[in-house]
């Protein structure tokens, strides 16, 4: 007899306990085509053999811990279908906030970096709502240091059609200059581990989510190097986790004295965004 979707995410606590009922929903609604709404909606709808069936393959997976979107192949990020697979972060919501702080900032002619680019998802996000808002001629480079990120970025920015300069760099060394430069660096630090989802932990890559001891480590590098990279009043977008704004003000009112910074908090009211701009 078929199983409804309210049903299917039953038999999914079952088969995967330990998964999130938000992880579970998730998976069910993405399968099913259906958006979150539609979803609430639907759950008394029937689905066919071979819906079902995928989904017991998932739920074996999520057994495994294997993130939703690892088990999907992709990942929503402002609303764009990003491929994502083991070896890149899973974009994240907060990082939405970043993206749509910097379109304010675009203008025609620029030349863009997206440092650690991971996915891609923050160029492709960055590059189509630029066109969207008839901003014209940029120039778009995206840097990782990981091969497996390169290769996924690069199949993003393939299937969005989008024209990228990618490069492997660790930090900015060996990159160009640059109009505006943003980054989702890694900052977490070793001793929040414990915080941790355990399926992030175990699939997502060690170098794309921690920070060093402080968890500031790739914040230090940076700031020795921007100065190198950025053009004349260029800017710069960077995330940082919401621990980390007191420091992270000392140690650009240190080394960056000559730029005008800004944080800002997310949604959560955390803090959770720097931006810089050079004075020269």
């Amino acid at each position: 007899m078929p199983k409804t979707l309210k049903q299917l995410v039953q038999l999914g606590q079952e088969k995967a306990p330990e998964a999130s009922v938000d992880d579970l929903t998730y998976l069910v609604s993405e399968r099913a085509n259906l958006t979150p709404s539609e979803f609430k909606l639907k759950q008394d709808t029937e689905v066919s053999s071979e819906l079902e069936k995928q989904l017991q393959k998932d739920f074996k997976k999520l057994a495994r811990n294997v993130s939703p979107q690892y088990i999907l192949g992709y990942a929503w990020f402002l609303g764009y279908k990003i491929m994502v697979q083991r070896g890149v972060l899973i974009p994240r919501f907060e990082t939405e906030e970043l993206v749509e702080w910097a379109l304010k900032h675009l203008h025609d002619g620029m030349k863009i970096l997206d440092l650690g680019t991971g996915s891609g998802a923050i160029m492709v996000a960055l590059a189509k709502e630029a066109a969207k808002k008839d901003i014209k001629d940029l120039t778009l480079y995206a840097s990782d240091i990981s091969d497996s990120a390169l290769r996924i970025c690069e199949e993003n920015f393939l299937k969005f059609a989008l024209d990228v300069t990618v490069r492997k760099a660790n930090v900015l060394i060996g990159l160009e200059k640059f109009d505006l430069i943003i980054s989702n660096p890694p900052y977490i630090k070793p001793e929040e581990k414990n915080l941790m989802d355990s399926n992030v932990l175990q699939n997502e890559p060690e170098e794309a989510l921690f920070g060093g001891e402080d968890g500031l480590e790739f914040y230090r590098r940076f700031a020795k190097q921007i100065r190198k990279h950025l053009t004349s009043q260029g800017e710069f977008f960077l995330e940082f986790g919401f621990s980390e704004k007191d420091e992270l003000a000392k140690l650009f009112a240190t080394e960056l004295p000559d730029f005008d910074i800004e944080f800002k908090d997310d949604l959560a009211g955390k803090p959770r965004m720097v931006y810089g701009k050079w004075q020269k």
